[in-house]
């Protein structure tokens, strides 16, 4: 039987994407690891590939379409021997595999689970997916989709060890609280009818914003520490460097020690270095620094990984890079998924202080405002003038408690004024 192409799940929390380029048309052949289309989730644009062998028979959505859900069929693929006429009238009936040069007795899908290493198997590239980072072998799977092959809901049947129901919704809220009434669109278009406006309509990675800082600030208990430190010492250390790194043609941000700085309080207060799982908490042993990046239409967070063992240089080199791709939509979703802490610095445009909502499953975020010249008081007492630049870190109580934040913020505070050390 024709075998199904379902859109696929390119990133764990992938839901819908939209289907920006097919690169084959009808007819055309086609081998496992061939690139055949290009998706653009939320996040990014990135390459399709093909799990079978055959011929492309039938292109069921069209390029362009958006809001495509995750094992939606795209596509149909004829194998050897197989005629297009098996798909009905319409596109791709006059599509035919030929037979192979050399008879062969037709084979069945082998029946999964007997035991042979070796057979083919038949699955979705969604239930690949999950079967792969649920540690399942697909051989133990019996499937329920054409000539065997094991879909999505055949595997959720395996992980729950039972007739598959339908999965608990992951953001499901607590009994003890209503979710609140969602917004009325024509409620709200109502309001507006008199007034002149322009509608524009939420792309993927709006809706995803939307929808996962709505879940943060209704499911994470944040609380705020704020703290003003003085960049004086750094921005002099800073400008020496910059002249030695000149003739390499290189030149460190103030971000790039505030990357650092957080990376090495981590590694400092190990027990704030960790992120919430739902029943229990994770403690990292690296620091995995996400930072914000602002492109056009939102955001990203990509990762900066084993922060606390690179150089300045490095950090710098790598976080250009990613900021660079980010803007262009190119990051993979490693790239920028996970990560125990991230930085988001507004200072750069003139924000003085603002409170950072924690991206999930992260346990907190340092919101990090512009360096102000203010007049200060020495510790001698006298009347001076210092850079003090203001940073709030937003934290998970479930994670963090209140000293246990105050001193990841201390230490934090203590490698900016004292850069120095965060070379030894």
């Amino acid at each position: 039987m024709p075998i199904e192409i379902q859109m696929p799940a390119l990133s764990p929390t992938m839901e819908e994407g939209t289907l920006a380029k097919w690169l084959v048309k009808e007819g055309d052949t086609v081998s496992s690891g061939d690139v055949i289309a290009e998706i653009e989730t939320d996040k990014a644009t990135m390459e399709f590939e093909a799990v079978d062998e055959g011929v492309i028979a039938r292109i069921d959505v069209a390029e362009g379409t958006a809001q495509v859900k995750v094992g939606t069929v795209i596509a149909m693929l004829l194998e050897e021997g197989e005629s297009g006429a098996d798909l009905g009238s319409g596109l791709g009936a006059s599509v035919s595999v030929p037979e192979p040069e050399v008879a062969a007795t037709p084979t069945v899908a082998p029946a999964v689970g007997s035991g042979d290493k070796g057979a083919r198997i038949y699955a979705s590239p969604l239930a690949r997916r999950i079967a792969d980072e649920r540690g399942l072998d697909l051989r133990q799977i019996t499937g329920s989709g054409p000539r065997g092959r094991i879909v999505k809901a055949d595997v959720e049947r395996a992980l729950e060890g039972s007739v598959a129901t339908a999965p608990p919704s992951k953001k499901a809220a607590p009994s003890a609280a209503p979710a609140p009434a969602p917004v009325d669109p024509d409620s709200v278009l109502a309001l507006y009818a008199d007034r002149a406006y322009t509608e524009v309509p939420l792309d993927g990675m709006r809706r995803t914003i939307a929808a996962s800082l709505t879940e943060a600030k209704q499911t994470i208990p944040h609380f705020y520490l704020r703290r003003e430190i003085r960049l004086d010492a750094l921005l002099s250390f800073r400008e020496q460097l910059n002249a030695q790194l000149a003739k390499r043609g290189m030149k460190l941000s103030v971000n790039d020690f505030i990357i650092k700085a957080c990376a090495l309080a981590l590694q400092e207060v190990p027990s704030a270095n960790a992120v919430w799982a739902g029943d229990r908490v994770l403690q990292l042993t690296p620091s995995d620094v996400s930072v914000a990046v602002a492109i056009e239409g939102g955001l990203f967070t990509p990762v900066l990984r084993d922060a606390e063992s690179k150089s300045l240089s490095q950090l710098s080199s790598e976080m250009k890079d990613l900021a660079a791709r980010a803007r262009d939509r190119k990051l993979a979703p490693q790239e920028y998924e996970g990560g125990s802490f991230a930085i988001s610095n507004l200072g750069m445009m003139g924000v003085e202080n603002f409170d950072a909502v924690i991206n999930p499953p992260q346990a907190a975020i340092l919101a990090v405002g512009a360096g102000i010249k203010k007049p200060v008081v020495g510790a001698d007492g006298t009347l001076g003038v210092a850079t003090v630049m203001s940073v709030t870190l937003s934290v998970d109580h479930r994670v963090i408690d209140g000293a246990l934040g105050a001193e990841l913020l201390g230490a934090i505070k203590d490698n900016l004024e004292n850069p120095v050390a965060m070379l030894v």
